[in-house]
């Protein structure tokens, strides 16, 4: 694999950026046309943090932290550590130290295919992390990587700029390039919810909102009576 620091990436609007971290994954995921999420097994470390920022990628070999030192340099306010192995590691290659460092750049957060440790602390300091393991095992520092590279995040290609959102719910990347469009769509998105939502606390069913009654009838579904049921009749 190459071996390179790339110092100058190029990151959405901010204020973008805020917007879309404001929505939360699963609305933005929606209005992306469901694409874009990590998956399942990146999970948080914390409760009740929801943001969004500017990824920073690092590309490092299992068991090596190296690259993530040569990264810390790489970052600015607001950004997201984004973190994956050249092949699947779960050690525990970031820690306290690291995110008293990144903080201290007003990076908000970490994003790992790999292990955290001193999770009390990271709890206790308040930076948030996604990672696929908490994991007391430490690493090495002897393997050359690289930095703000395009990397693989379970199921999302991240690229150095791109703009990620992470909540309770999950990790999700927005290309960069789309960021402003996705904007867009996720505001038209709450505010379609926002009204479904006071249809909803007025009584209105789901099923009626969303006209699903033809579709359960196209599907061959069937209202019966309980006794009809009961007595065999329920079932064709």
């Amino acid at each position: 694999m190459s071996k390179v620091i790339v110092t100058d990436i190029t990151r959405a609007d901010a204020a973008t950026i805020a917007r879309l971290g404001e929505h939360g994954t699963a609305t933005v995921h929606e209005a992306m046309g469901r694409t874009g999420l990590v998956g399942a097994g990146i999970r948080p470390i914390q409760d009740g943090s929801r943001l969004a920022g500017s990824a920073v990628t690092v590309l490092s070999w299992p068991g090596d932290n190296l690259m993530i030192h040569a990264a810390v340099e790489q970052c600015q306010a607001g950004d997201v550590l984004v973190v994956t192995t050249t092949s699947p590691s779960l050690d525990g290659a970031f820690g306290e130290l690291f995110a008293t460092a990144l903080q201290h750049r007003g990076v908000q957060a970490l994003v790992t295919t790999g292990g955290v440790r001193d999770v009390v602390d990271l709890r206790a300091m308040g930076f948030s992390v996604w990672s696929a393991a908490v994991n007391a095992q430490g690493t090495v520092k002897a393997t050359a990587g690289s930095v703000n590279v395009p990397i693989v995040v379970g199921g999302a290609i991240v690229h150095p700029g791109d703009v990620i959102v992470a909540d309770d719910d999950g990790v999700l990347c927005v290309p960069r390039e789309a960021a402003e469009a996705a904007l867009v769509a996720s505001d038209e998105r709450v505010a379609k919810e926002a009204g479904s939502r006071a249809a909803y606390q007025g009584g209105e069913l789901s099923l009626d909102r969303n006209k699903l009654r033809d579709v359960l009838a196209d599907l061959g579904v069937r209202y019966v009576r309980a006794d009809e049921y009961e007595a065999g009749h329920g079932q064709s």
